[in-house]
């Protein structure tokens, strides 16, 4: 299949869900989001939708605080290098998987940019 760059809500919606299906079983975070934070992935998929919809395509849909959530989360179990990393290499695996063009680079970059910050929060707390 070819790969085209990410240019609708539609591409975002599919992103998310192929990386949440990757997120899911994966043995280093699955189990945060799975068994700690026990994600109603009916209610947290349109959020994350809503939120690259944001980011990639100027939507503005998206409100709401996640660097509360996560530094909720690193207080019951660890959050560190090792899982926004993990975290990283799944995003990005998952954009290369589906989409190629400039819109799939920015999105790269800015979950850089996020795993990044959410990192120096939790440990700066």
């Amino acid at each position: 299949m070819e790969r085209t760059d990410i240019a609708s809500r539609a591409d975002v919606e599919r992103l998310v869900n192929s990386f949440y299906d990757r997120v899911r079983s994966n043995a280093v975070i699955g189990p945060i989001f799975n068994d700690i934070a026990r994600i109603d992935w009916e209610h947290h998929l349109p959020k994350m939708y809503s939120f690259w919809s944001s980011i990639l395509l100027g939507e503005q849909s998206y409100s709401g605080n996640p660097m509360v959530r996560h530094i909720e989360l690193s207080r019951m179990t660890a959050m560190t290098e090792t899982e926004f990393s993990e975290w990283l290499r799944l995003f990005n695996e998952t954009i290369d998987a589906l989409f190629e063009g400039p819109k799939a680079e920015e999105a790269k970059t800015r979950a850089a940019n996020i795993a990044r910050l959410m990192l120096f929060k939790i440990q700066t707390i």
